[in-house]
């Protein structure tokens, strides 16, 4: 059971009044590609079969060719989290972003520098590996950090650092990581050998096996180019910008590598991507960690916390 089946199986237990006190739940979407329209497959963005019913939040709210932001799933998930409650409802975040769940329940504060299209354009006409050293020689600590891919991301960093001397550190207006929400964290662990194995399952078929629409992720990748009405005329830059499966599936189109490269290549790059999620996710004391099978442990927490 993943994070998204997890959440949906709460979300309906949740539902018992007779148990928690509650009438439902709803959810709220917490990964910084599934807010994107079309990023589908690619993403393991859930279906409405596999919703249940159950009310989803912040997906599929911005077009492909646009930028959103941390700051701006921040604002939209404080709004949704708003709405929720007014329902009598209980929200429920599920995600792998860490740094947007941080964000929210933390409160962390933004980096005041406006936006400046025409000097983001210019710095957007180099190339990643020029944007990596500038920003390195302007704010070394940041560089560590940043997807040196990244055009976009290292424009903005690169802006912020020449406004600022250096990309400043997010901080919480509470001290003491105390969240301005009532919050259980509940994390899902698994040995590694067992998410190395499901990751590379997973990959294959969504590689594989056609969506209920009948495409595969490669042709979801394609029908993501296409100019065409129906496409969205991503060009393959954003494409690469959008980052794992969507990077190495441009790649792919553009034929500079072929699919078993891209089947092994996405392999160890989303069990890079996984390891760093959970390095993230391990500096917080205040998660509770659980296997996935452990229906009774997670919801005897749940139960807890309601009270």
């Amino acid at each position: 059971m993943g994070k998204s089946d997890l959440a949906v199986e709460l979300a309906k237990w949740i539902g018992n009044e007779k148990i928690t006190g509650y009438t439902g739940a709803e959810i709220i979407s917490a990964d910084s590609r599934q807010v994107y329209k079309g990023l589908d497959i690619g993403t393991g963005k859930i279906t409405e079969r596999e919703m249940r019913g159950i009310t989803h939040h912040l997906l599929d709210i911005a077009d492909p060719q646009e930028r959103f932001t941390a700051l701006d799933w921040k604002q939209r998930a404080e709004v949704a989290i708003k709405e929720i409650v007014a329902r009598g409802n209980l929200p429920i975040i599920c995600g792998g972003t860490g740094f947007y769940i941080t964000s929210l329940i933390d409160d962390l504060g933004f980096p005041e520098v406006p936006a400046n299209t025409e000097e983001q354009k210019i710095l957007e006409m180099k190339s990643a590996e020029e944007l990596f050293d500038e920003l390195k020689k302007l704010d070394p600590e940041r560089a560590k950090t940043i997807d040196m891919k990244n055009k976009r991301r290292l424009s903005r960093a690169i802006i912020i650092a020449r406004a600022l001397g250096s990309v400043p550190k997010l901080t919480s207006t509470n001290t003491g990581r105390v969240s301005p929400y009532e919050v259980l964290q509940i994390g899902i662990n698994l040995p590694d050998s067992e998410l190395r194995s499901r990751i590379k399952a997973r990959l294959l078929r969504r590689i594989e096996a056609p969506n209920k629409q009948g495409l595969n992720m490669v042709q979801e990748a394609e029908l993501l180019h296409s100019p065409s009405p129906t496409g969205a005329n991503l060009s393959y830059e954003r494409m690469e910008e959008l980052g794992l499966e969507y990077r190495y599936l441009a790649e792919f189109l553009q034929m500079k590598i072929d699919k078993s490269e891209l089947i092994e290549i996405l392999s160890a790059k989303i069990w890079q991507y996984a390891k760093r999620q959970m390095t993230w996710w391990k500096k917080d004391a205040r998660i509770k960690w659980h296997a996935p099978t452990d229906a009774a442990g997670i919801e005897n927490d749940v139960l807890e916390f309601l009270k």
